[in-house]
């Protein structure tokens, strides 16, 4: 299994024969506006794909944990359309597909339990995108587990904070690699709305079998937490051999 983190939660995933694309968000830097409610006006995405476009427009299949415009947006589709074309094989949420559709795609299949593709099982898990008003106004989110002969069993968490859907997944599924969103997502007001530093830690420390990889990071304006931060946590509680902070365009390797 190779995963290539591209920027923010956009992954190419090698996984059971299949390159695998995940929440692509292809827009230029700076093209779009700030997160609004958040600390500073900087504009998104705040860093360049590492590699161009093109080179990730023709996958063999394309994953959506949700879609909020850093995992999926305009400029993606127009790629994806134009390169793999209106028929790319596409695994989304519950309630997604219409949305998916009118940029195109015609064949949208929406997980809500488990599915097997080409002799690999992706199962759908639960999160919860924030606390209180804020976390019910960011709406659903999903994760997805993979499974396949040969392969170790990789738990994508998805734009969640630490919580019960993901204690229960980890429980459930006892993953070999688990992919958390850690930026540490949040608006002037409110708890954050993805995972951070603490979060991060209490993942790790329910779930020490399981290697960590922390993405979304650096990306956005309204996710604060840095790299160096993490990195820093993970030395302090002596998580170095178990957690992975890869820059973008880094591809981790897992046997």
């Amino acid at each position: 299994m190779k995963i290539t983190l591209i920027r923010n939660a956009t992954l190419w995933l090698e996984y059971g024969g299949l390159n695998w694309l995940i929440d692509p968000m292809f827009a230029e830097q700076g093209a779009n506006p700030p997160i609004i409610n958040s600390s500073n006006d900087r504009r998104n995405p705040l860093v360049p794909l590492p590699v161009s476009a093109k080179s990730l427009s023709m996958p063999d299949v394309l994953v959506l944990t949700h879609l909020h415009a850093d995992h999926w947006d305009a400029a993606a589709a127009s790629i994806l359309l134009a390169g793999r074309g209106a028929d790319l094989p596409i695994f989304c949420q519950p309630g997604d597909r219409s949305r998916i559709a009118e940029f195109g795609f015609s064949n949208i299949q929406e997980i809500a339990e488990t599915l097997t593709y080409e002799g690999v099982t992706l199962t759908r898990t639960s999160g919860q995108h924030g606390t209180g008003d804020i976390g019910r106004a960011m709406g659903q989110v999903s994760g997805f587990v993979w499974e396949a002969h040969g392969e170790p069993k990789l738990y994508l968490a998805g734009d969640t904070i630490w919580c019960d859907n993901v204690k229960q997944a980890l429980d459930q599924h006892h993953p070999d690699v688990t992919v958390v969103n850690a930026g540490g997502a949040r608006f002037n007001t409110g708890d954050p709305i993805i995972m951070n530093a603490d979060d991060l830690l209490r993942a790790a420390h329910h779930a020490p079998y399981t290697r960590l990889a922390a993405i979304h990071m650096e990306a956005i304006n309204h996710c604060l937490t840095l790299r160096s931060e993490l990195m820093e946590v993970a030395q302090a509680h002596h998580l170095e051999q178990q957690l992975q902070i890869p820059a973008d365009g880094e591809t981790l390797i897992f046997e």
